[in-house]
């Protein structure tokens, strides 16, 4: 598919009255039957306020340093006592969501990735900090099981959790590698590297020829994102062999699921939810979009091109950048530009009446992706959602889901990340 015809409009089908949600999938279980008794009232959930599904505007007032950093603290305590005694975390199966006993549950990679990552961004690694231990065993766990599945379809035996059925059968690979990456950086090992190596090829062997993994839940976009973000983060170690035709398919696939002329997403891989399509598209458009930035700017300041002028695929090709590449640089452009502005629209994140709620990575995806491209729009709108975590964790210091994934595990370890995003800023700006 050429570049230049990248972005297709779709239309989608919400249905707000009641609870049903037009997937695209009829035969999927997923959709709700549609009911016309009054809901009652819901209690404030994680999972809603990020999706978008219970309002998050003026919740800023409750984001400070000093609730931050006690809210912090008590889900940091939390976490920690919730790894299990083989050095991983849980979320348990898609069958038994209503276990909130995090030792109830048998560890699986996904979870143990989000859990260690949470506890990294806080600034604890396998070698500094109170939690070395807990950080280190975490690692062995990843490590025997990546290791163990060397030449199995998936990196554990462990399947049917609530992270796999939402978001698709190859996550485990794609937050493993997110997470060993960062260990990379920090205290790179031969091992280690072995393990990214084969989280890569099994990521890469999982993309169809549209560049979406393969085995996809019912919100499987979101599952490409964080896999395209994991090989982007891979390529920058030169011990790691990452194939660019996967990269190249694989952001493709992310800026077609945007429209910036209508400002529409194609939701059919999103369990027909605006908001899952749109944050994976500002995801997958954010580094290209920072190249073709950075590049624009070097080229003004060599006297290459006008101080004025414009990003675009024309000016793209006057400072020497090939045509197709041009293309691509400005589709990518436009498509963060327009999916960042409707991810923080109140219309999306607000408005989908009283589905149950989907994986809040979403709302990280976008906080992320508008610092990997150095934006400042996103402030507030942290601040704001932040403000909604903060003012809603349970007293025990965790958080927990009331619609679809419920694990308090992980939960809180995505609420943690988040509320500490702003300890990744350099990082993610490489």
């Amino acid at each position: 598919m050429k570049t230049e015809n990248l972005l297709l409009a779709l239309t989608t089908s919400v249905v707000l009255t009641g609870v049903m949600i037009k997937t695209g999938k009829p035969e999927s279980t997923e959709t709700t039957v549609l009911h016309t008794q009054k809901a009652p009232e819901e209690q404030p959930c994680v999972f809603m306020s990020v999706m978008g599904e219970q309002p998050v505007a003026e919740y800023a007032q409750y984001k400070n340093d000093a609730s931050l950093k006690n809210v912090v603290q008590k889900g940091e305590k939390w976490l920690v006592s919730a790894q299990n005694n083989d050095g991983g975390w849980g979320a348990g199966s898609h069958s038994n969501q209503g276990e909130m006993n995090p030792h109830a549950v048998q560890s699986d990679p996904a979870t143990t990735a989000m859990a260690a990552m949470a506890l990294y961004r806080m600034g604890y690694t396998t070698t500094k900090g109170p939690y070395q231990k807990q950080l280190s065993n975490a690692l062995d766990y990843l490590l025997q099981q990546i290791e163990t599945n060397k030449n199995s379809a998936y990196i554990t035996q462990v399947r049917g959790t609530q992270i796999q059925r939402k978001l698709g059968e190859n996550i485990d690979a794609a937050l493993a590698l997110q997470f060993l990456n960062q260990v990379a950086e920090k205290n790179p090992s031969r091992r280690v590297e072995n393990a990214i190596q084969i989280c890569v090829n099994k990521i890469e062997k999982s993309y169809d020829t549209n560049g979406k993994v393969n085995g996809a839940g019912w919100a499987g976009v979101l599952q490409s994102s964080f896999a395209s973000s994991g090989l982007e983060q891979a390529k920058k170690n030169k011990n790691i062999t990452v194939n660019e035709d996967k990269i190249t398919a694989a952001r493709n696939y992310q800026k077609s699921n945007y429209n910036t002329e209508s400002n529409t997403a194609k939701t059919e891989d999103g369990a027909g939810i605006m908001l899952y399509a749109v944050s994976s598209s500002v995801r997958g458009s954010a580094s290209e979009a920072k190249e073709a930035e950075e590049l624009f700017t070097k080229a003004k300041a060599e006297g290459k091109i006008g101080k004025t002028a414009e990003l675009n695929r024309e000016n793209l090709q006057k400072i020497g950048i090939s045509k197709e590449k041009a293309a691509s640089y400005d589709v990518a452009s436009k498509v963060y530009k327009a999916a960042k502005v409707q991810a923080m629209d109140n219309g999306v994140m607000n408005g989908f009446g009283n589905n149950g709620g989907e994986e809040f990575m979403s709302f990280l995806q976008t906080g992320e992706s508008m610092l990997v491209k150095k934006d400042n729009d996103w402030k507030n709108w942290y601040d704001n959602v932040s403000g909604k975590l903060i003012n809603i964790q349970n007293n025990n210091g965790s958080w927990n889901g009331h619609h679809c994934i419920t694990s308090p595990v992980f939960c809180t370890a995505t609420c943690l990340l988040i509320l500490t995003i702003e300890n990744d800023i350099h990082s993610f700006q490489k």
